[in-house]
């Protein structure tokens, strides 16, 4: 069994924690108290346990309910909830760009409330912050519309007054007490932490909790171990005598006396942590980087210009209004909004594949992801048990053994539990079904969790030899070592004298014991889930059976179950592993049924670690630990959360993928939490991304996307910044030679909107296959390199062009500053505009790569404006004059020698720094 035993290290928090580590360290803290208090109640009487409650099995009276109620709050756990719309509003707009916006707004305004400028502006930031505000708010509540309430009550016993027998009423589950008898049956989902009175053949589903596949069995086994002598436990889930919030009740029925509820419970106790500020994720992080690198660049370049024009013009008034120009033009402006747009766009198109975006920065996230730590169970796995074998005492498969395990779960007249189902399933599938003709129902011993097994009794109808003579045949399924405490015999093709149906049955001598247990467990060493089948046939048939009739049993053969992998769960991997996805498996289930499940689907395993290893590690331990190992098994919530901040601690950007309570706080912490929408509603809240199907086949396909998105967000920021760059760079040695502004303040502004305005198709664009290959990050040093090593490419043709309109065209004068600044004006635009074609592809332009048509339509219409404003009767609005003919052929050749000198510098760049993108 796990023990949770405390690691060392998270005792005392060290005083330089960040705040995330110091909320893991109380959410394992907290976690752990309350599984040792549960774990104490686990281990005493139920009298005991009721005394310690102030209850009594009758139930509590409706005056003691209510004031514990108050005394205690409601039956609820702590959620996330979306922030009213105002809020949202709010935060949309809290940007970095957005703020340098609305500063440089309000200075445009304050020196002239007629300024065109503070209008753009207010534009800009206004389409940016709705965009992000709408896409966010309308998936929030997509995401709260899947929330599916499984019940709303429970049945709960409880008496009118002191002197007043109990009755059973159905209250809702926020009105549960502490000291509440409970009710439990089939279909019931637990709506408290519950120490267990009685139980009957009760199978409680706990996979939301600790990741197990198949239900567990449950019981009241007293002080836990003074009954049946097993190992006491510090984990509250593998308490037999325990039923806990969140798990469900699969079969059976129980009584239980409610020990903690709310935040009190072990559910509760996780979720507790969960709200509030959520961590700095990868595009959190990334996007902070770049719009701080950014802004450097402008606070260091606008005091220059400013100071330059100041000095060499003499007007500080014109060159304070060039220096707010020249900074909306160092500023990539429209960043929040191409962000948004492109966000909102990769939302939209993994809507179409049955994903809700809930954190529109979590496609990002996806596509930069290059770790994928996902359970086992409905991702890799069909999420049922089906009967994977059916063998003799050799190992051999063998359809005798398959017959008495489907007529022991036919004529069974309890609840069937899942391995019966899948007997009966596997049966009719191969059109084998035994007709009840030739049995009938005697009698029955039904399952119990002392003895582990159950016995049915039937007529055979039809003896071989003797039609008329009635034969019993008892027919024992359950747990290996149960049932071969009771066998005397074994059958054997290939041994002893084989009787007219041919069987040879043989002592079970201590060797073949051996023998056989070691067939079982090399089973379950294979990941399988095996039980015993054996028959008696009865020497003096009668009407009932007992107990004390399950001896001198002959052993049949073995059933081996497993949840089977999906078919096409390979085939996602693989497509992962292509896109640079590695896969890691966390589940909690056992390391043996974890261990075959991966191997089927094709991970390579290797050594499987349990979570009970991690617990005695400290954060460098584990670092290595997660790098090199692939599955692990048998963890807790603690330490998936643990497992998943290692990995970003070793500079892996995590996605989460899990569905229980038990990966709340994992999915809160990875890079990008994913769940489906079948998930408990903690799993969902903590999420970022919610799956209408349980797909890795989807997760591919939305990692593509994320990474198309995070490509033409790049693409924008790239252009821009370099583009922005040169451009400034040019004004700077255009003010100290030039006696005049070399553009005018407004020019600079509409300039930069005809251009971004271009840019909003950059969502729309496509991305070469071969940058979708590998996982894409934020890299704020390399967009700084990649500025200062193209943006200058563009001044040596604006200077090219200040030389032109200077000696060629004579705009060398005050009196010719309107020329200078128009044939400026058209150079800068075109190959701003020219330079998106360059730089979203590391291939030739046009030629190996070609743009979506939105880009093809926006970048002709930005062209065309530009060539079209110095002639048109906005021309003296803006300063511009018309330009003569000759000047084209000279604005030709400079913009192609541009594009050559471009391509030829993108080509040396790639080759030495092996990125562009």
């Amino acid at each position: 069994m796990t023990m949770l035993t405390p690691r060392t290290p998270t005792k005392l928090a060290p005083p330089g924690r960040s705040r995330r580590e110091r909320k893991a360290a109380e959410l394992e803290s907290r976690t752990r108290l309350v599984g040792e208090r549960l774990a104490e109640t686990s281990a005493r009487p139920a009298v005991g346990v009721l005394q310690s409650v102030d209850a009594s099995a009758n139930g509590l009276t409706h005056a003691e309910a209510a004031l514990r109620l108050e005394r205690h709050g409601p039956n609820v756990v702590a959620q996330e909830r979306a922030p009213r719309w105002y809020l949202q509003l709010a935060k949309a707009f809290w940007n970095p760009f957005i703020a340098v916006l609305v500063f440089l707004a309000a200075i445009m305004f304050w020196q002239d409330p007629a300024d065109e400028g503070v209008v753009i502006l207010s534009v800009m930031v206004g389409i940016s912050g709705l965009l992000r505000f709408w896409q966010e708010f309308r998936s929030g509540r997509a995401a709260d519309a899947l929330k599916q309430l499984v019940t709303t009550t429970c049945a709960v016993q409880r008496r009118a007054g002191s002197g007043s027998g109990p009755t059973t009423f159905e209250v809702p589950m926020d009105r549960v007490v502490p000291g509440d008898v409970v009710r439990l049956a089939a279909g019931d989902l637990v709506p408290a932490d519950l120490r267990l009175i009685s139980a009957k053949d009760l199978m409680v589903s706990q996979a939301a909790l600790s990741g197990e596949s198949l239900p567990v069995a449950k019981a009241d086994t007293g002080a836990r171990g003074e009954d049946l002598g097993r190992q006491t436990t510090s984990d509250p889930v593998e308490a037999d005598n325990l039923v806990l919030m969140g798990t469900s009740v699969t079969s059976g029925t129980a009584t239980g006396v409610v020990v903690a509820t709310g935040a009190d419970t072990y559910f509760g106790s996780m979720a507790g942590s969960l709200v509030g500020e959520r961590p700095q994720t990868n595009f959190d992080t990334g996007v902070r980087k770049v719009s701080f690198l950014l802004i450097r660049f402008m606070l260091v370049m606008v005091p220059v210009v400013f100071m330059i024009n100041g000095f060499t013009k003499g007007d500080w008034d014109e060159a304070f209004l060039f220096g707010i120009a020249v900074a909306v033009g160092l500023t990539p402006e429209m960043l929040p909004m191409v962000v948004s747009a492109n966000l909102a766009r990769g939302a939209v198109a993994m809507s179409r594949r049955k994903v809700v975006v809930k954190r529109l920065g979590a496609i990002q996230n996806l596509g930069a992801m290059d770790v994928l730590c996902t359970d086992k169970t409905g991702t890799l796995t069909e999420d049922r048990i089906v009967l994977d074998r059916y063998l003799d005492v050799h190992g051999n498969e063998d359809d005798e053994v398959l017959e008495y395990g489907y007529l022991n779960a036919y004529f069974q007249t309890g609840l069937r539990n899942l391995m019966d189902q899948a007997v009966i399933d596997r049966v009719n599938e191969a059109e084998e079904v035994v007709v009840d003709a030739r049995f009938s129902m005697v009698d029955e011993i039904p399952f119990d969790f002392a003895r582990r097994r159950m016995s049915v009794i039937l007529n055979r109808n039809s003896v071989v030899g003797d039609p008329g003579r009635t034969e019993h045949v008892m027919i024992t399924k359950g747990a290996v070592e149960e049932v071969l405490d009771l066998c005397t015999h074994m059958t054997d093709r290939g041994l002893g004298v084989p009787p007219a149906e041919g069987w040879g049955m043989v002592e079970l001598t201590e060797q073949l014991r051996w023998h056989v247990t070691r067939i079982a467990e090399d089973n379950n060493r294979r990941g399988l889930r095996v039980l015993a089948v054996a028959t008696r046939t009865v020497d003096t048939p009668r009407d009932t059976y007992t107990v004390a009739d399950e001896d001198r049993l002959t052993l049949v053969g073995f059933l081996a179950f497993l949840d089977p992998p999906k078919a096409d769960a390979g085939r996602a991997l693989q497509g992962l592993a292509d896109k640079g996805v590695a896969v890691k498996v966390v589940t909690g289930d056992n390391d043996l049924v974890a261990a075959r499940v991966c191997a089927d689907v094709g991970i390579e395993v290797g050594s499987v670690v349990p979570g009970s290893e991690i617990d005695g590690l400290d954060e460098a331990e584990l670092r290595a630990l997660a790098a090199r190992t692939t599955v692990f098994a048998k963890v807790n919530p603690v330490q998936k959360a643990r497992i998943v901040r290692a990995l970003q601690a070793d500079g892996h950007t995590v996605g989460f993928l899990g569905d229980g309570i038990n990966d709340a706080a994992a999915l809160r912490d990875a890079d990008v939490g994913i769940s489906v929408d079948t998930a408990v509603d903690i799993a969902k809240e903590s999420a970022d991304i919610i799956l209408l199907e349980k797909d890795l086949t989807v997760l591919e396909q939305g990692v593509v996307q994320g990474r198309t998105t995070f490509g033409n967000t790049i693409k924008y920021i790239k252009m821009t910044a370099s583009s922005n760059f040169g451009n400034v760079f040019s004004v700077l040695v255009a003010s100290a030679f030039i006696p005049f502004q070399p553009m005018l303040a407004i020019m600079l502004l509409v300039q930069n909107l005809v251009y971004d305005i271009a840019q909003l198709a950059t969502p729309w664009d496509r991305m070469d296959e071969e940058y979708l290959r590998k996982p894409r990050n934020w890299d704020a040093k390399g967009i700084g390199r990649f500025m200062i090593t193209i943006g200058p490419v563009s001044s040596i043709f604006d200077i090219s062009m200040f030389l032109i309109m200077w000696h060629v065209f004579g705009a060398n004068s005050e009196a010719s500053q309107s020329l200078f600044q128009s044939g400026w004006f058209i150079e800068g635009l075109l190959s701003q505009t020219l330079i998106v074609h360059m730089i979203r592809t590391r291939k030739i332009p046009f030629v190996q790569s070609r743009a979506s048509w939105p880009v093809m339509v926006t970048t002709v219409l930005a062209v065309l404006t530009g060539l079209w404003l110095p002639f048109s009767p906005l021309a003296p609005t803006l300063g511009f004059v018309a330009l003569p003919a000759s000047y084209f052929p000279w604005l030709i050749g400079v913009l192609l020698a541009y594009c050559t000198l471009t391509q030829l510098v993108k080509t040396w760049y790639v080759r030495t720094f092996n990125t562009w993108l």
